[in-house]
């Protein structure tokens, strides 16, 4: 599969948007404990967790925040020269079975002409299906111009 060639430093200003939709299944909540390693029982113990103040399983913070980052490194495919910052923000439990969208938008660019581009700064709110802010975040990415491809 190829990928399309994402955005260059030259070709996004602020105020530009993209988003990235994805609905969180159960396998997305046994895979993320596996790979964490960690086992916390409102992850993985559906007895356990629906009787804490979730009322039921809830997905790992780190998880939610790999998937807000996910659609920075497709906006800018094989144009990004680092990710330089990330932070994110929980605002609400994600279940399995909740459709998220993190709703990007650029915030700044800074030129950086010794690298051919530059730093694009970033503000994310994600969604889930019912409209609730679930998490914010905030990210810098280091961008090659179209010319500093070649």
């Amino acid at each position: 599969m190829r990928i399309p060639a994402g955005r260059s430093y030259d070709e996004v200003a602020v105020g530009d948007r993209f988003d990235y939709v994805l609905t969180i299944t159960e396998t997305h909540l046994v895979t993320a404990a596996g790979l964490f390693g960690d086992f916390n029982p409102l992850h993985v113990d559906e007895t356990f967790a629906s009787r804490s103040r979730f009322g039921g399983r809830i997905l790992h913070g780190p998880f939610t925040s790999a998937f807000v980052a996910a659609p920075v490194g497709i906006f800018f495919s094989g144009t990004a020269i680092a990710y330089l910052e990330h932070s994110c923000r929980f605002l609400a439990p994600v279940k399995p079975g909740d459709t998220l969208q993190a709703l990007w938008e650029i915030t700044e660019k800074v030129d950086k002409s010794k690298f051919k581009g530059g730093v694009v700064g970033l503000s994310c709110s994600c969604i889930n299906q019912r409209d609730e802010e679930v998490a914010t975040a905030q990210g810098k990415i280091m961008v090659a111009s179209r010319s500093g491809l070649d």
